[in-house]
């Protein structure tokens, strides 16, 4: 017979207290910012203070109905394992789907051009939203596998940027020319971020990469006479088909394969071009964790002290992660470079590695198709609060306050193992009886 499950009872006194000091807390953060507004004096230029009870006790009361929620939930142990509230129907139901859904999502990317191919804004969106995927599978050779915190990424992508503006303009370089050689000098930039961190780890190792990536940033605003400083760089030459160019004139795409001119066959382009850069940063990710390398970055990962007693140069680790991880930046560097044709330091700044990172923490560390969801719900879910933009951080923060709590591995956080037995053997009591003496 079952085991009965144990009688659950609402902890509400204990709920009431924790809200009530929680809305006591927001009211004392809340009275000066929300709870009194400043007018400047026309006459006089004085500031003047204008009450506005109303805005601040619907502040302290969200906060106290939300933690009043949150806390009986949780002590009422009703949020422990909430694996546990799921039916075996259902559990079977999502595992068969999160078998397929890459599929589904790789499926969905091919005919996004075929359905949106009149709507310029889907076409865009969706080409920034396989764009982040791949700077987050890219990144996550760095954090998701290594297990080293790197908040400069966005320089590996402005250096791939600024490789393919500059070799394009000066040299007459084509695209398919110059898109190896930005990853190759990303690459090169990995190597030398490498060294200098390779005795840092923790707190120390995100400190210095966040300084390189400033570092980077402000080399190309000074740098004037070779980046153009502020202005940037414009009139980057957009890819060609194989030679043949994106133009109304008789050597076109259109002209040469009959079509009628249009300039999305451009934009399509650039999503299947975006797409197939992605796909090839993906099964390269994934053969190279199956390799002795891939399984060294995981060591590193776990603990960098057994991983140096099993053997493993943590040098070579560590500089073949951030050369690699760079190497794809630099990729998507250069194509983000042709397809804006416009080019300043004010593209790659902070905010950009910290949304990269989200989309590998949110999305699973060492998750690949974890990273590919977080990238659609973050790039593309949020642009529905594009008229709400004073709004779309505090949504985002309580979206990163939500998957910790509840999801602190990310939101796909299970993966096949990199080597694993082929079955399943049962261990014989003896042997662990032996253990135990």
């Amino acid at each position: 017979m079952a085991a009965a499950m144990p009688e659950r009872k609402l902890d509400v006194a204990g709920a009431l207290k924790d809200a009530a000091l929680a809305a006591f807390v927001a009211f004392g953060l809340f009275s000066l910012v929300l709870g009194l507004r400043t007018e400047q004096s026309g006459l006089t230029s004085a500031l003047q203070l204008y009450p506005r009870p109303g805005l601040l006790f619907g502040a302290v009361a969200t906060v106290f109905a939300g933690r009043f929620l949150i806390a009986l939930l949780f002590r009422s142990n009703l949020l422990a394992d909430p694996a546990r509230f799921i039916p075996p129907q259902a559990s079977k139901g999502i595992a068969f789907i999160g078998r397929y859904a890459g599929i589904g999502l790789l499926v969905f990317a091919l005919i996004i051009p075929v359905i949106f191919f009149d709507n310029r804004y889907l076409l865009d969106l969706s080409i920034l939203v396989v764009t982040y995927i791949m700077l987050g599978w890219g990144l996550n050779i760095v954090v998701g596998l290594a297990g080293l915190l790197d908040l400069g990424y966005v320089a590996f992508y402005a250096v791939g940027a600024y490789s393919y503006a500059l070799l394009a303009q000066n040299f007459g370089f084509s695209f398919w020319i110059c898109l190896p050689l930005a990853g190759i000098l990303a690459a090169f930039w990995g190597v030398l971020l490498g060294f200098p961190v390779l005795r840092l780890r923790g707190d120390y190792l995100a400190i210095v990469t966040l300084a390189f990536g400033e570092i980077i940033r402000i080399v190309l605003i000074n740098w004037q006479s070779f980046t153009g400083g502020p202005n940037g760089i414009s009139g980057i030459p957009r890819p060609s088909f194989f030679g043949v160019p994106f133009n109304d004139g008789p050597d076109g795409f259109a002209a040469t394969f009959g079509l009628s001119f249009t300039p999305s066959h451009r934009v399509v382009f650039l999503f299947y071009l975006i797409l197939a850069l992605a796909l090839i940063t993906n099964y390269f990710t994934i053969r190279l964790r199956r390799l002795p390398i891939g399984r060294a970055w995981e060591a590193l990962r776990e603990d960098e002290i057994a991983c140096r007693s099993l053997g493993i140069n943590t040098t070579h680790t560590k500089l073949t992660a951030f050369a690699l991880g760079a190497m794809f930046a630099g990729f998507a560097g250069s194509f983000f470079a042709t397809r804006q044709g416009f080019i300043s330091p004010e593209s790659f700044v902070f905010h950009e590695s910290a949304m990269i990172l989200a989309i590998v923490v949110l999305g699973g560390m060492g998750s690949q198709l974890g990273i590919a969801v977080a990238a659609l719900v973050m790039v593309g879910g949020f642009e529905l609060f594009r008229e709400f933009a004073q709004y779309r951080m505090i949504v985002f923060g309580l979206a990163m306050i939500g998957i910790m709590i509840w999801r602190p591995r990310g939101l796909v956080s299970h993966r096949e193992p990199s080597v694993h037995l082929q079955e399943k053997k049962p261990i014989p009591a003896a042997v662990v009886e032996g253990a135990r003496q």
